[in-house]
């Protein structure tokens, strides 16, 4: 079927006349005319008929029109739709993020970008660092976020450092050490509340009283979550040693006090990881970007 045919039909099906048919698309009225009749005959069908010294459409000119009316406006839907992906408004972003981005700066992260594209799909799964990466290399995700002890991964993943999170010792408020610096073996001889043998902070705990040649200290208390960890603390139970995105607000709100440590400083490295040389789609892109904005300030907009 001539599709251009058909849109001149419905310019004077709209109309009512082939003169402003003529007028409103600027193409010649026996132009037009030549045009539906090709299409009448395409369709072996009359579609207008003479109606003084106007025109009217037939009782199959009605019904053909309707259904092009429906037609062409499922082509502006396509059309919208193409746009969107195009510029970023639609489409699907998945995602794989290590625990602490996905617990800590995604959640502000993924509402800042709904607000902007609420038509965009997003998925999220968190998982490890390695696993990670192998989702990212295997292309089951467009974008892997990454927060841990910086390391190297492999030529194919570009890591784009976005910042980088302090760790820090806490205790409560009223404890004897809140808001002191005190020496790292003093600290040590405190009992520790932390997450379960495995855990990232744990380890980087255990290394560095390995690298500094002092006793590692007693995990009186250890749980799965770090939430419950960090409520113990703020209760008034020993000391813990956590990224300082998940201990930020409670110190603000003197909850819990910092301790520091006599010449001891570690980091987390928060890293947007993608496929090295190869462009992200437009919803996706929108994303990074967003990220990247936010990471400038060191997490705390999601905190």
């Amino acid at each position: 079927m001539n599709l251009h045919a058909l849109r001149l039909f419905r310019h004077v099906a709209d109309t009512g006349s082939v003169t402003r048919a003529s007028e409103r698309v600027s193409i010649s009225q026996p132009a037009i005319t030549s045009q539906i009749r090709k299409l009448e005959g395409e369709l072996g069908v009359r579609l207008l008929e003479p109606d003084g010294r106007g025109i009217r459409l037939t009782d199959a000119g009605r019904q053909v029109d309707e259904l092009a009316r429906r037609l062409f406006a499922v082509e502006q839907q396509i059309e919208r739709l193409a746009h969107g992906y195009a510029e970023g408004s639609r489409g699907q972003i998945r995602l794989a993020a290590t625990y602490l981005p996905a617990n800590y700066l995604l959640p502000a992260w993924l509402a800042r970008f709904r607000q902007r594209h609420e038509d965009v799909e997003l998925s999220v799964r968190t998982t490890n660092s390695s696993e990670a990466m192998r989702l990212l290399l295997a292309m089951e995700v467009d974008l892997a976020l990454y927060g841990g002890l910086p390391e190297a991964h492999p030529a194919e993943i570009r890591a784009e450092e976005l910042f980088r999170d302090e760790l820090w010792f806490v205790v409560s408020s009223s404890h004897r050490y809140a808001g002191r610096q005190v020496p790292l073996e003093r600290m040590m001889a405190e009992p520790f509340v932390q997450r379960e043998p495995g855990s990232s902070t744990r380890e980087r705990l255990l290394a560095l009283c390995r690298t500094h040649s002092v006793p590692e200290p007693t995990i009186s208390l250890q749980f799965n979550g770090l939430h419950e960890s960090i409520r113990a603390v703020s209760a008034g139970y020993g000391a813990s040693f956590v990224s300082s995105l998940v201990v930020r607000e409670a110190v603000r709100r003197g909850e819990l006090s910092r301790v520091e440590i006599e010449g001891v400083q570690l980091h987390n490295s928060i890293a947007l990881c993608t496929r090295r040389g190869e462009p992200l789609p437009p919803a996706a892109a929108a994303l990074a970007e967003l990220i990247r904005s936010s990471g400038a300030d060191g997490g705390k907009s999601g905190g």
